[in-house]
């Protein structure tokens, strides 16, 4: 188990990869507190843009909970516990303050289409599909991605997808907003990086202000505190350095 979970650190991108390829990468509860430490280990690194997650294989993102480790959870007390903890893993990635794209390089099934829906954007492989099949287990979804599912693509379609157990293709995906891009099947890395390359020439403290816009928006935050955010980050990326040497570089082409 040592390494379920794989990182590697590209230049200011973090690449993060569910590594159980031969069980599917299903989702164990020491699988998900691995993950929320990857991510609450990167959040305030200054030289950092986004992070990529993705599950190792090109047949499954994530197939959901592990059910051999979930198995012995049937207490009350004790799936209430395993709610809290699943949920706050996904809130890492959720509240992450940089983008998290998640590379759906197969299908994403139950938990593991609600990882995929944690993430701020998604790029799926032509042929991988999206399911919230929790009810093929005469279960609900559990860790917070019933409400971000939603919140995406609306609450009817939202209700179709759960009561349904729907496997959605990535092409249906895209045209409903649960997908941001689509990527030939043999072409899955050369549309990750096209896709990646305008965020990547953005300034981490600019990125970091537009995630938090995002961020209050999924929140459900009241309208003036959204337009308090709003106002904050602005400043805050005005006033910054970065700022002021992308102004100065404009100026210098506009004199040559």
């Amino acid at each position: 188990m040592d390494d379920a979970v794989v990182t590697l650190r590209e230049g200011r991108l973090l690449r993060v990869t569910l590594n159980r390829p031969e069980k599917h990468n299903p989702l164990s509860r020491a699988i998900l507190a691995e993950l929320r430490a990857v991510f609450d280990s990167a959040r305030d690194d200054p030289d950092l843009a986004c992070v990529v997650l993705t599950g190792a294989g090109d047949k499954y993102f994530a197939a959901g909970g592990d059910l051999r480790d979930l198995a012995a959870v049937r207490e009350e007390p004790d799936v209430q516990a395993m709610v809290e903890e699943s949920r706050a893993a996904l809130d890492a990635v959720r509240t992450f303050p940089l983008p998290v794209v998640a590379v759906l390089n197969g299908d994403a099934l139950g938990g593991g289409a609600e990882l995929a829906v944690a993430c701020d954007l998604r790029l799926m492989r032509d042929g991988a599909h999206i399911g919230y099949v929790q009810g093929r287990l005469a279960i609900t979804t559990g860790w917070g991605g019933g409400t971000d599912l939603a919140m995406v693509v609306g609450s009817t379609r939202a209700l179709r997808m759960t009561t349904r157990c729907e496997l959605v293709p990535a092409a249906t995906a895209l045209a409903w907003g649960l997908a941001d891009a689509v990527a030939p099947a043999d072409g899955v890395e050369a549309a990750l990086q096209d896709f990646l390359a305008p965020m990547l020439k953005q300034t981490g403290n600019a990125l970091r202000g537009c995630k938090a816009q995002a961020l209050a928006a999924r929140r459900g935050l009241p309208f003036d505190a959204r337009r308090t955010i709003e106002q904050d980050v602005f400043v805050a990326t005005w006033t910054h350095a970065d700022h002021w040497a992308a102004v100065d570089r404009l100026l210098l082409r506009a004199r040559a």
